[in-house]
């Protein structure tokens, strides 16, 4: 017989516990706000948002095709995020758009920005060194070029081969 061991949530027997684990507690601020940023409907609410300082929820979801419910749920994700913060005011509850986690984003976008930068810099440099050959390399009308390439592929055709069609 087998020593008793604790029981992790691995043995638990329920996997889907574990993968819920993975997707809902890793909530680090950058994760959340590209997280929040890759609906589209919650991107047009911040851009909504944006051109005021602050609306009702009621104003938000006018534009939207989606319910009063669904629009609560995105803006719970938002908030979340803390992409925009929430105020209530009797019964009217106002959101307002918060843009510091979309700063964060955009200062780690701007580092691959920079490195794409140079990165294309590099190739355009370097296919500018070798696009324009120098007159001594260019070869005369008789002459064949000099290249290791041994064969170049053809054009495919835009139609398929067949019968050409005869000139009247």
């Amino acid at each position: 017989m087998l020593p008793d061991r604790p029981r992790f949530p691995l043995d638990s027997g329920k996997p889907g516990l574990i993968l819920n684990h993975m997707v809902y507690y890793q909530h680090d601020g950058l994760g959340a706000t590209f997280s929040a940023l890759s609906d589209p409907t919650r991107r047009a609410i911040l851009a909504r948002l944006a051109e005021q300082d602050r609306m009702s929820v009621s104003e938000i979801a006018k534009p939207f095709p989606v319910s009063l419910p669904a629009i609560m749920k995105h803006l719970d994700v938002l908030e979340d995020a803390k992409l925009i913060r929430r105020s209530k005011q009797g019964r009217v509850v106002s959101c307002e758009l918060t843009a510091a986690p979309m700063e964060d984003a955009m200062l780690w976008l701007n580092r691959y920005a920079q490195f794409w930068s140079k990165q294309l810099d590099r190739l355009a440099a370097f296919v500018e060194e070798d696009s324009c050959p120098s007159p001594a390399q260019t070869p005369s009308p008789g002459q064949a070029s000099p290249s290791n390439v041994v064969s170049m592929h053809r054009r495919r055709r835009s139609t398929p081969p067949g019968p050409t069609p005869k000139k009247s």
